[in-house]
């Protein structure tokens, strides 16, 4: 009886180690394939991989600066202590040279000048009478009909009468002078930028009654670094934007001079830039606009991306860099200029690899992705 159970446990002992045998086996067989397929993860996304595109782009230089006039032009009165009877240009008006911008009564001076012409007749009468004397003296001197003292006097009186002449004439020219200055004229062509001319008010000595733009002509004072200085050259295009000014407008400038002396307290320079009259369309500029702009240093070769690969991250740039395992490194790129949708890459990639062209942000540094053409991207 004990021999029989000892057999029927030692085969019991035996079918439950084939079974457990049986049984690690087939979850080692399971296991395999699961550890195969990690070895090759689901990718994240699908993308797009495009390489930067060298460009012949233009160099530029931005700054910024006021709007000034190119020259402006103070008009007072050249008479004082007379009122003024009109006033006939006001502030935006466009003016001639030697147009009436006002007038100054000229009751006073006209009476002047009415004497002064008087006492200028009285005077050549006077010296028309001194001339015959003394032309009589001097041909009946010789025959004793007048005496030496008598001739001198004759002779005497011709010249006094003669001076007499001269300052009364010189006296009429000055009055009619002074009436031509009761007239304020405008000294050249122009735009009148301000007025402080009122009607019945006194004319003061160096007082302004108008300012005048001379010409019209404007002027962009840019401001530039010391270090930037050496690159710009009278002769030079530049473009400005006034504050206002349409989407895609621009001022056509020209370089005109540039400051010979830099500020010490800032370290830039003024650059003087020669505007067109009134701006252009959908542009236009005034006297007193802060404005920027950019000058045409000429063309250079660049390295670009579309925007949508470039990420800002903590305020930096990054790009995406696909590896030839699918795999994705974010990379720190430097970027300069922009044009339209794409932007310049100074440094941080080289021109031959492949980048992620959009959704970076999706994106994390080793993740997998799969590169599909831009039509399946689409669908």
């Amino acid at each position: 009886m004990t021999a029989r159970k000892i057999a029927a446990a030692t085969v019991a002992a035996v079918v439950l180690a084939a079974a457990g045998i049986w049984f690690f086996s087939g979850r080692t067989q399971d296991a395999a394939p699961s550890a195969k397929a990690g070895d090759a993860p689901k990718p994240a996304l699908s993308v797009t991989a495009i390489t930067p595109q060298p460009a012949e782009w233009p160099q530029v230089l931005a700054a910024n600066g006021n709007i000034a006039a190119w020259q402006e032009a103070i008009i007072g009165s050249e008479i004082s202590g007379f009122r003024l009877t009109e006033v006939l240009a006001n502030v935006g008006d466009q003016v001639k040279k030697g147009q009436v911008l006002a007038r100054v009564d000229d009751d006073t001076i006209a009476a002047e000048l009415a004497q002064s012409r008087a006492a200028l007749v009285e005077a050549q009468a006077m010296a028309a009478e001194a001339v015959a004397n003394a032309d009589r003296a001097r041909q009946m001197g010789p025959q004793g009909a007048f005496t030496k003292q008598q001739i001198n006097q004759y002779l005497t009186a011709e010249k006094t009468a003669a001076s007499r002449v001269v300052a009364a004439r010189a006296k009429a020219q000055a009055d009619e002078l002074r009436i031509a200055h009761t007239r304020v004229l405008s000294p050249d062509d122009g735009v009148i930028s301000t007025r402080t001319a009122t009607v019945g008010s006194l004319t003061q000595p160096g007082q302004e009654l108008f300012r005048l733009i001379r010409g019209g002509r404007l002027e962009w004072r840019a401001e530039v670094t010391a270090s930037e200085l050496g690159r710009i050259r009278p002769g030079l295009a530049v473009h400005v934007v006034p504050p206002g000014a349409a989407a895609g407008t621009r001022i056509e400038g020209t370089v005109r001079m540039v400051a010979p002396t830099v500020d010490a307290q800032t370290r830039n320079a003024i650059v003087y830039v020669d505007l067109p009259k009134g701006g252009a369309p959908g542009a236009p500029a005034a006297a007193g606009m802060f404005a920027r702009g950019e000058f045409q240093l000429g063309a250079g070769s660049a390295l670009t991306l579309p925007q949508t690969a470039v990420l800002l991250r903590d305020g930096f740039s990054y790009a995406h860099v696909i590896g030839p395992d699918g795999k994705v490194k974010q990379v720190k790129v430097t970027t300069g200029r922009r044009s339209g949708d794409r932007v310049e890459v100074t440094g941080g990639l080289e021109s031959g690899v492949r980048v992620v062209a959009s959704g970076g942000a999706f994106l994390a540094d080793g993740d997998t992705v799969r590169v599909v053409e831009p039509s399946q991207a689409k669908k």
